[in-house]
């Protein structure tokens, strides 16, 4: 292959390249997204409405491990630790590693945990990084295209993880995620943000003080 035939192929990689630059994280998001879209719920990330409505509940004043699944490029990650207190953790879980290398090169409060994992292994994942349970879980994985026995395993382990008084968090953008938590959280709030793209179905799962 001559040095042009080279120029030539390497020429659309360098095009990649700097349209993912100009994009910033919405690039990464995109192309998060496009690898993987089963695992990711939305090509457009969460509006500061419903991050705003989906974190009015926490009491950050005891909240000393939060955890989210599929974080993304962060989009909920900032707002967070923002509000965490100073010797709280921020443990993020998510199987794309593309997105787990772009949070660990942006984010780096002493606070934020990212881990290349699955959801449904979080018991295991809150014991090795030093904790016994989790005061929040917040998710935004699509439970309606989740692999069939994967939304089950998420939801019962999320439940076991979550100490009492806690609760499990979950927007999305069909309702289908209510029946996994029901079969675990007696009590469950919801809302409906309408300022989001698409309008975007809100639950809080409480995991309350007398449940055995």
């Amino acid at each position: 292959m001559t040095s042009t035939e080279l120029t030539r192929e390497a020429l659309p990689q360098k095009i990649k390249r700097k349209i993912k630059q100009g994009l910033g994280p919405w690039g990464i998001f995109l192309e998060g997204f496009l690898r993987n879209p089963v695992m990711v719920g939305s090509i457009v990330p969460s509006s500061r409405f419903t991050i705003n409505r989906m974190l009015a509940p926490v009491d950050w004043n005891t909240c000393k491990l939060f955890v989210e699944y599929g974080p993304g490029v962060g989009t909920f990650c900032r707002p967070v630790l923002d509000r965490m207190r100073r010797d709280a953790t921020l443990l993020v879980i998510d199987t794309n590693p593309l997105f787990i290398d772009y949070l660990r090169r942006t984010i780096t409060d002493s606070r934020f945990v990212a881990v290349h994992g699955s959801a449904a292994d979080v018991e295991a994942i809150v014991r090795a990084h030093g904790h016994e349970k989790a005061d929040y879980v917040l998710s935004g994985l699509p439970f309606s295209t989740l692999p069939e026995g994967v939304g089950p395993a998420i939801a019962a382990a999320t439940y076991r993880v979550i100490r009492k008084g806690g609760a499990f968090l979950v927007y999305q953008f069909t309702p289908k995620a209510r029946s996994f938590m029901a079969r675990h959280f007696k009590r469950i709030d919801n809302a409906l943000e309408p300022i989001n793209v698409p309008p975007c179905f809100m639950y809080w799962g409480w995991k309350d003080e007398d449940e055995g």
